[in-house]
């Protein structure tokens, strides 16, 4: 068992909203833990079955503690990933479909298909953090037909997930963190990637890492780049029903502050990951 410690770097008075965890082959997180602060509130995305907390800080440093368990046999990823929904983050506009499906009926279909999707979408894009995303202000995620795109993990994933589900392809959408085996179990950011399942074969897929790397065309695999990774979420758009009304959000991946007025907002955090679990009064489970 290993713990995934998320530590709020700055002074926070404010609630925090985070999700609870996520089961997948490769670890299921188990208990959500928190110090410096007091869950009042669990809920449940009604169509994702992800969940969330909201955690009122009681001074001090506040940090969430994510027990870990290792693969389990028979383990599969949540069903509801790879369920298309009609959001404006995963629906492919009119001309992404139609080139998608071309893309895939050239390669023949079947994991080719898969495989010439990836390569388009990994030749569509150079990694980086723009200021602005290709699909924003957008109600659908638009194709993409020529020159190279500035973008990130974000960026490049929601192209694939909606390009491959326009080719009839299940595609899922995985959010958490990857730890760099260089840093030592220590990052400041999250991360996602693609998983595809196709006539019985999942498949994991990381554009970005591959890019950024420079380790050439991109292969099936969770960690190209030498590290090891945790999913904490999956799927975009989110909805969660508080006490005080409903949030609306992209994705609730890594924790956010809820201020009184106005949309959730980023906090500045230290990500741990460790090999040994923590042992914390306040419990709750991270399926609920």
């Amino acid at each position: 068992m290993r713990t995934l410690t998320v530590n709020i770097t700055g002074p926070v008075t404010d609630p925090v909203l985070a999700a609870t965890g996520l089961a997948t082959p490769y670890e299921a997180v188990s208990r959500l833990t928190v110090t410096g602060g007091r869950i009042d509130v669990v809920a449940t995305e009604p169509d994702l079955g992800v969940g969330a907390v909201r955690i009122q800080p009681e001074g001090g440093p506040l940090a969430l503690h994510y027990a870990i368990d290792d693969a389990s046999a028979g383990r599969v990823y949540p069903e509801a990933a790879f369920r298309p929904r009609a959001t404006r983050y995963t629906t492919a506009a009119e001309a992404l479909v139609s080139a998608s499906r071309a893309t895939a009926e050239a390669a023949g279909g079947g994991q080719a298909g898969i495989a010439a999707l990836v390569a388009e979408t990994e030749a569509r894009f150079a990694y980086a953090h723009p200021d602005r995303r290709f699909n924003d202000d957008t109600d659908a995620v638009p194709y993409l037909s020529c020159g190279v795109t500035p973008g990130s993990c974000v960026d490049i994933n929601t192209y694939l997930v909606a390009s491959l589900r326009a080719a009839g392809y299940e595609a899922a959408y995985i959010y958490g963190s990857f730890f760099p085996e260089e840093r030592g179990g220590m990052t400041h950011e999250g991360h996602c990637w693609v998983v595809t399942r196709h006539e019985g074969k999942t498949q994991e897929w990381d554009i970005a890492h591959h890019l950024k790397a420079g380790l050439g065309a991109t292969r099936p695999g969770l960690n190209p780049r030498p590290g090891e990774r945790v999913a904490l979420t999956h799927s975009m758009g989110h909805r969660y029903a508080l006490p005080d009304g409903d949030i609306a959000l992209k994705l609730l991946g890594m924790p956010m502050r809820l201020p009184s007025q106005g949309a959730p907002e980023r906090l500045a955090l230290e990500l741990r990951l460790s090999p040994a679990a923590v042992a914390l009064a306040e419990r709750v489970p991270a399926t609920v």
